[in-house]
């Protein structure tokens, strides 16, 4: 509740995040939200490089997002915790800053405004590049962030699926229903 660091081995060194890089994606969106730049409901369109590059033709978690297609804010978030759905991200991406590299100069910025020292965003998703980095000890930092300033939403992390285009995928976090507490944000 503190906030306080009770255990750290090696947690200041910079790491590739995966798809816990995400949790920046979802803050940035949820403050948009928060101040009223969109709602819940604003649809955004999926370009054909969210659909070819990391929609169901790439070899990454997807959402079955159709090219061209409008999908709301709520369904592209729930993809994107639910199923970590890259064409998810990089939609939101696209549709609040125009491309993803101007998403992601805004995910460095906020990393830095939150004091988030060791990170380096590279892409919306997690998806693997050398430059993308953070620490685990900043990564545990932002996810509490989310948890103190979006308490409402964080129960969407420990939904057990998501049905999307006629789709359906489990949570993605196998740390969910492993051990009683486990909740999300894995």
């Amino acid at each position: 509740a503190s906030g306080a660091l009770l255990y750290c081995d090696d947690c200041e060194t910079p790491i590739p995040p995966a798809s816990m890089a995400k949790l920046m994606t979802v803050l940035i969106v949820l403050e948009q939200l928060r101040a009223g730049q969109m709602t819940m409901e604003t649809r955004f369109r999926v370009s054909e490089y969210a659909w070819r590059e990391h929609g169901a033709m790439s070899p990454g978690s997807h959402m079955f997002l159709p090219i061209n297609s409008e999908v709301s804010v709520r369904d592209l978030l729930r993809g994107a915790v639910i199923v970590s759905a890259n064409d998810a991200c990089v939609v939101l991406a696209e549709g609040l800053a125009g491309s993803e590299a101007a998403f992601v100069a805004r995910m460095n910025r906020r990393a830095q405004e939150l004091g988030l020292r060791s990170a380096r965003f590279r892409n919306s998703t997690g998806v693997d590049d050398p430059e993308h980095v953070i620490s685990t000890v900043d990564l545990a930092r932002l996810a509490r962030h989310l948890i103190l300033h979006f308490p409402d939403f964080y129960r969407t992390y420990s939904e057990p699926s998501l049905t999307f285009n006629e789709h359906t995928q489990e949570n993605r976090n196998p740390l969910l229903g492993a051990f009683e507490g486990a909740e999300g944000l894995a």
